[in-house]
């Protein structure tokens, strides 16, 4: 019964919140931008028809930078616009659990994110058509692609829940958005191989957003990278709530 009333308290808040998107132009704005940017991305600068090669690798390669710049503008709203307005004390009165409060927010960004890759059917659509792509390694892009902004979206959501002002929330998500997509580049491996020992190397290597995705996006559907995504968001959502506790507490 207790799993059931909450399952009903996550349900409205994910509807109150996800109509909220729509409700304002700027939501509209985003899904165009967004679309635009990975459509630059992939036509002019991969060269998607000029590489001779129906594959949708020139596209998903761009999504974690498309995701760097944009998942952060929608989540540091979430919180920190509660906290301008002065409506975050009633919430927390709310007889909610506020884990559900959370997991509500979280679901409804994250249904609005995938709603965006969902815009996107024309490339798989374009890819089909002039030739014969590799069908599982685009279904792993997009589930790859979509766990990925989850993570993103979680990491948007716990520094938003930090501070009321929203381009705070917004320089701090990127930073550490940031690290975890670089975690994994040569750059910064050969940068720490040289101090540090190789457990400690080969274990920021594995925080790297872009490795686990990449992976996906060949097809390789590894339960590991699935399980990378959903600690990472579990995580995420658990710092969420300790904040949001002392706050409760303050």
């Amino acid at each position: 019964m207790k799993i059931k009333e909450s399952m009903n308290h996550i349900s409205v808040i994910f509807k109150r919140e996800l109509k909220g998107y729509f409700s304002v132009p700027v939501a509209y704005l985003f899904l165009i931008f967004f679309l635009l940017l990975l459509g630059f991305f992939t036509f002019n600068v991969s060269r998607f028809f000029e590489s001779g090669h129906a594959g949708l690798e020139g596209f998903f390669q761009w999504h974690p930078w498309v995701f760097l710049a944009l998942i952060p503008a929608v989540a540091m709203r979430l919180w920190a616009e509660e906290r301008r307005m002065g409506t975050i004390e009633l919430i927390l009165t709310f007889p909610v659990s506020l884990f559900d409060i959370i997991l509500g927010k979280f679901l409804a960004a994250w249904a609005f994110i995938g709603i965006a890759l969902l815009l996107t059917f024309p490339m798989p659509l374009t890819a089909m058509y002039l030739g014969s792509p590799d069908v599982g390694a685009m279904l792993g892009g997009y589930l790859g692609s979509f766990l990925m902004a989850g993570a993103f979206l979680s990491v948007g959501i716990m520094t938003s829940a930090m501070t009321q002002n929203q381009a705070v929330s917004f320089i701090l998500a990127i930073g550490v958005n940031f690290f975890f997509v670089l975690a994994g580049h040569a750059p910064v491996t050969a940068a720490i191989s040289g101090w540090a020992p190789v457990w400690f190397v080969d274990m920021v290597s594995g925080l790297s957003f872009t490795a686990h995705f990449m992976s996906l996006a060949r097809g390789v559907l590894d339960l590991r990278d699935i399980l990378y995504y959903i600690s990472v968001i579990f995580f995420m959502l658990l710092a969420n709530s300790v904040i949001l506790q002392n706050r409760r507490a303050a």
